[in-house]
């Protein structure tokens, strides 16, 4: 699909937040006017503001709940639907907190970020308010843990823009709503990540915090490892992207603030466990850029298919840090995950009407969906948009762009080959 049909699909649909919604269309079509061409920018930020813009434009003003129309998978379980809004605004606002951060640079796109930084704020404000419409599902067991740890993940990737303009009851209201969740004893799979990144946050705000539910995540993780780049979920080993969603790139940032902070109660030596799993996510990089086909196509492969495109999260993430291995030029990166972002998001009915997304993998396909999947749960998606944290000029936009590994087998060209790595 050319670019300018692409940005167009992405805008879209914006008006369903009202006029607020109407004025970011029309600034993500400026925007992608002026951008450089081809990088692929202004597509991906089009892609961020469409699928923000009603969530953050009904969040602030206490209607989310109100517009959000929820959908469940065919075989949900029966749990209380209410904590849809929670995993909606928190999946959301951990994709996009970087590119929030971003300090204003006078261009369409700039004003567009500002605008949905400052809904975003007012959205924090509701979501622990009491008094709110939008006030979140916080005192639900289970699932509220899950996406508490997306939400707090947001706070740690962008605390100068999210977390320190806060009003201090706001502030306290968060605390004691994620210190309340460790009343949720996680089980012994991915979701251990979830309470050590509640607990990551607290450190890195200077809030007492609870090392046991760190220590013993950071601890089955590695006792999880299988090798070359790829971890367990628990005692058995699933072909999925769970290593994506969840485990590389929280294990890492959580590794982040322990080292950072100088944890006392770890006796090991956490730069050194940071600097492995690192290596860790390079090497899974390194798969997940060869999954990618030659039109942007991937394995649609295991469980939580539906979260589309946060398959891609760790590559995405290397790419923020400015951690990609040498292996994966920044150009080359860039290419391929626009690739995909077109393979995946062109397809119109990803949002609803009312521009909200809607379970399924191209498009719409509720029985794609799990027992746990609602279309909040559909947000984690935002993940691939992590890149859009870099500023414009950075070399991951400037770099020309080059052939992933795939398009290169497929066009008889020469392509590295591929080894396992023993870290």
């Amino acid at each position: 699909m050319e670019r300018r049909n692409f940005i167009q699909a992405m805008v879209a649909g914006s008006a369903a937040g009202g006029m607020l919604a109407a004025q970011g269309a029309a600034a993500a079509t400026a925007a992608a006017k002026t951008g450089p061409a081809g990088n692929g920018r202004a597509e991906l930020a089009a892609l961020a503001q469409k699928m923000s813009e009603p969530v953050l434009v009904n969040m602030a003003a206490g209607t989310l709940k109100k517009n959000f129309a929820l959908e469940v998978s065919p075989t949900w379980d029966g749990r209380d639907k209410n904590v849809a809004y929670l995993e909606c605004f928190g999946r959301l606002i951990a994709g996009i907190a970087p590119w929030l951060a971003l300090a204003d640079d006078g261009t369409p796109e700039g004003a567009t970020r500002k605008r949905l930084h400052q809904l975003a704020l007012q959205s924090y404000t509701n979501s622990v308010d009491p008094a709110s419409p939008d006030y979140l599902q916080w005192k639900a067991p289970g699932q509220t843990l899950v996406d508490s740890a997306y939400y707090t993940n947001a706070l740690m990737r962008a605390p100068k823009a999210l977390w320190e303009p806060l009003d201090a009851r706001t502030k306290q209201r968060i605390i004691a709503e994620i210190k309340s969740l460790r009343r949720i004893e996680p089980p012994y799979i991915n979701w251990m990540l979830f309470a050590a990144m509640n607990e990551a946050w607290l450190m890195s705000i200077g809030e007492e915090f609870d090392p046991l539910r760190m220590n013993v995540a950071i601890r089955k993780l590695n006792e999880w490892y299988v090798g070359d780049g790829w971890y367990k979920d628990g005692d058995a080993f699933h072909f999925d992207y769970y290593n994506a969603f969840v485990m590389h790139p929280m294990l890492v940032e959580i590794l982040d603030v322990l080292d950072e902070r100088k944890g006392e109660f770890w006796k090991g030596k956490p730069s050194e466990l940071r600097a492995q799993a690192v290596k860790r996510m390079q090497r899974y990089g390194e798969h997940l850029e060869r999954f990618i086909g030659t039109d942007g196509t991937f394995a649609p492969i295991g469980r939580s298919l539906t979260y589309r495109t946060a398959a891609f999260q760790p590559l995405a993430l290397l790419a923020l840090r400015k951690q990609l291995p040498a292996s994966l030029p920044e150009g080359q990166v860039r290419a391929a995950l626009q690739a995909v972002h077109r393979a995946v998001w062109t397809e119109p009915s990803n949002f609803t009407k009312d521009g909200y997304l809607t379970i399924g993998f191209v498009g719409h396909h509720p029985e794609l969906g799990d027992w746990y999947s609602n279309n909040g749960s559909m947000y984690i998606a935002s993940a691939s948009l992590l890149p859009l944290g870099l500023a414009p000029t950075d070399s991951y936009w400037t770099a020309p762009a080059q052939d992933w590994t795939q398009k290169k087998a497929f066009a008889g060209a020469k392509f590295p080959k591929d080894y396992p790595v023993d870290y």
